[in-house]
């Protein structure tokens, strides 16, 4: 029979707000500390800061009774029975996580403490954070007796995270003490006996009463080291198939089979071995490059993730030298962009592989009609709309005369588009698409002039001339 703990979660980001929020959901008392007043403001009123899944409804849901805000961490903290600590971790010049919000947080609650916590990592942080959280609480004059530090790492895709956090793959929870292990599996326990999927309005997922998530106890050390390995091991998995799809784009062989080839093998699986683009957002170039560095201070040669990051960043360059081909020159073109953030089902522009591709298109002179239907309003801060940079309301008004349109992310919508008004309104029928979201031979006879990634451009028979242009660029082409 599960108990409710009251909760603490410091930050209110992504791992933090959806954190809290989930708490909630599975019947615990949570407080969520931010010190923007601002924001916290505007979650108390109803706010939703960024585009998430479910997560409206949740907040929705248990804002009046299971869940509060506030600016005040001592208080929160002296409040709560556990200490989640979920502030930002970004990458320093040295490649390093920069760990200075989790010292100001531990610094904080250490002089908050007036009686047994149990302080969580649910940040990502290298090995040993959990060391340092410890020492700083004891240099404030904290008993080793009151608190029990624990690493209890987030494995949440932006765009799914609720999902991912009420159905998760596995629970980790990294700790030293019995006390700090039945604390956590409390928290827990609605999910890991199951019960939580037989309440009427759990959020829907792969999970099930039968078939509920497993608890892995570990050391601290050891959770650390899951989570960035995790990460590093999922960008190795993008940066390896998009070296595969360059290959078979030479050999003239199509990536979606040698991909699906490859996923029915159950020691590799299907997932995370779609090409494209290359990875971005918050977790996967910082987490990348934090590994490595910590595998340098070891003493730990790590050169396959110095690859894995130099392959990231060429597959960029090859996709814009891919719409390029398809356009000649871009000065004076107009394109239409759809999509504007890392990848579809969020707003979250951090490292977006589209927004590098479409400031090396406006750097050559190209004239920018974009559209995405939820990192519009982020983006127009990293690029600033005016002349050739315009941000426009739906997929069609960004294709109206334009001379290609290029696909960037992988939002359902983009999936699913009007492909014979499209074509109608365009000035010329290309389509670059670096998330593969159709079939080559599909769009040609519709057509379209079709460019994708690891798979040879295809072209409608009736346009000879651009045929012939684009065939020298591509000695694999095929004409429907």
């Amino acid at each position: 029979m599960s108990r409710r703990i009251s909760i603490a979660v410091v930050g209110s980001g992504y791992v933090g707000l959806v954190a809290a929020a989930c708490f909630a959901e599975l019947g615990h008392r949570v407080v969520c500390v931010d010190n923007d007043e601002a924001k916290v403001r505007m979650l108390r009123e109803g706010g939703v800061p960024i585009h998430e899944k479910y997560l409206p409804g949740l907040l929705k849901r248990h804002r009046s009774d299971r869940l509060e805000f506030t600016h005040d961490l001592r208080a929160a903290v002296r409040a709560a029975q556990a200490v989640f600590i979920a502030v930002g971790t970004p990458q320093s010049q040295t490649g390093s996580a920069d760990l200075s919000y989790v010292d100001v947080v531990a610094s904080e609650i250490a002089h908050a403490i007036d009686g047994y916590k149990v302080v969580v990592e649910k940040s990502t942080v290298p090995v040993y954070t959990n060391e340092w959280i410890r020492r700083v609480m004891a240099r404030n004059g904290v008993s080793q007796q009151l608190f029990d530090v624990a690493s209890n790492p987030e494995f949440l895709r932006e765009g799914t995270a609720v999902t991912d956090f009420l159905h998760a793959d596995r629970i980790v929870l990294g700790v030293e003490s019995e006390r700090a292990a039945e604390m956590l599996q409390q928290i827990y326990e609605p999910l890991s006996s199951g019960a939580y999927y037989q309440s009427e309005h759990a959020i829907p997922g792969a999970r099930t009463a039968g078939d509920p998530p497993p608890v892995l106890l570990t050391s601290t050390k050891a959770a650390e080291i899951i989570k960035h390995a995790s990460n590093a091991f999922l960008a190795t998995k993008i940066s390896f198939i998009n070296v595969v799809a360059n290959i078979c784009e030479a050999a003239g062989a199509d990536v979606e089979e040698v991909a699906r080839g490859m996923g029915m093998d159950s020691r590799i699986g299907p997932r995370f071995l779609q090409a494209g683009v290359g990875y971005g957002g918050s977790c996967f170039p910082k987490d990348v490059a934090a590994f490595r560095h910590v595998a340098e201070q070891m003493n730990v040669d790590f050169g396959l993730l110095r690859e894995v990051e130099k392959i990231n960043t060429e597959q960029r360059r090859r996709f814009f030298l891919k719409v390029r081909s398809a356009l000649w020159t871009f000065r004076g073109k107009r394109i239409a962009v759809l999509g504007l953030a890392f990848k579809g089902g969020t707003d979250d522009i951090r490292e977006s592989p589209a927004l590098d591709v479409v400031e090396q298109m406006l750097h050559e002179g190209a004239i920018i009609r974009a559209y995405d239907p939820a990192a519009a309003e982020r983006a127009q801060e990293v690029i600033p709309p005016g002349p050739r940079m315009q941000y426009v309301e739906d997929v069609y008004a960004a294709a109206e005369d334009a001379d290609a349109v290029v696909i960037l992310n992988d939002w359902q919508e983009f999936a699913e588009l009007d492909l014979q008004r499209l074509r109608s309104i365009l000035r010329y029928p290309i389509m670059v698409d670096a998330r593969n979201l159709y079939d080559p031979t599909a769009m040609a006879k519709l057509g379209f002039s079709y460019l994708s990634i690891g798979r040879a451009a295809v072209l409608p028979s009736r346009h000879p001339r651009e045929a012939g242009d684009l065939a020298e660029a591509y000695p694999n082409l095929l004409l429907a």
